[in-house]
């Protein structure tokens, strides 16, 4: 494949307009003689009801890159434009994190949940922040366990969930929202071979079914390959 390429589940006749966009992005760590150029000059386009893969060897860009897209650092230059004109990457913070709220999911290779809650409190942490009335709170965290699989696991803490089931709560959560963009930064990387290929199931899936703009990185060569888009990254750049 070449650095972006199209795969076999890629979507017919799809709205030619992104539902996220990055446009020339650049990421500067550190100033003058320190300086490290994380990305160099960056375009990906995410559209609704496809998965975009982005791939590379450890330090190419692809954490900084999601992060950029999801609104979690700004870039040095460049922009990250939604489908509905705003720029996420030049909206006041206040603007920014409730545009991040509405809009993306987040997927984490460490899982993130919170130790003392219930995979249910878990998922509902988004709701409560967004100020969700509780019976609809309710309503969604049992229907999004219900379709991750988890509907008999909802009272137990992380530490009593295996590393597939906690990434399933990550999902869930990433999910509740409702969001159209769903962002997972190496969300197999902790999981073994059987247990990730569930998860990139359902991820898959998911993403099929919602309509999702997914972006995720990886390593995983069966999740490269259920892609419908691919984007390789080198030293911060498009590779060759």
């Amino acid at each position: 494949m070449n650095a972006t390429t199209s795969g076999p589940g890629t979507a017919s006749g799809r709205d030619a307009t992104p539902t996220l966009a990055g446009r020339d992005l650049r990421r500067v760590f550190g100033h003058g003689d320190t300086a490290v150029a994380a990305l160099a000059g960056i375009d990906i386009e995410v559209h609704a009801g496809e998965l975009t893969v982005v791939t590379g060897p450890s330090g190419s860009g692809k954490t900084t890159l999601l992060n950029l897209l999801g609104g979690l650092d700004r870039p040095t230059s460049g922009t990250v434009v939604l489908d509905d004109g705003r720029v996420l990457s030049a909206l006041p913070e206040a603007e920014a994190l409730a545009a991040r709220r509405q809009r993306v999911g987040y997927v984490f290779q460490t899982f993130g949940l919170i130790p003392v809650l219930s995979a249910a409190e878990n998922v509902e942490v988004p709701l409560r922040l967004a100020r969700v009335d509780p019976a609809e709170r309710a309503a969604r965290v049992e229907a999004i366990l219900e379709r991750v699989g988890l509907s008999r696991h909802s009272r137990q803490r992380p530490h009593e969930l295996s590393g597939g089931q906690q990434q399933r709560v990550g999902v869930a959560r990433a999910l509740v929202g409702e969001p159209d963009i769903l962002i997972a930064d190496e969300p197999t990387g902790q999981l073994d071979s059987d247990t990730a290929a569930t998860i990139m199931d359902l991820i898959v899936e998911l993403t099929r079914e919602r309509g999702l703009a997914s972006v995720v990185s990886t390593h995983d060569p069966l999740l490269i390959q259920r892609a419908d888009r691919v984007v390789r990254l080198l030293d911060g750049a498009i590779a060759p």
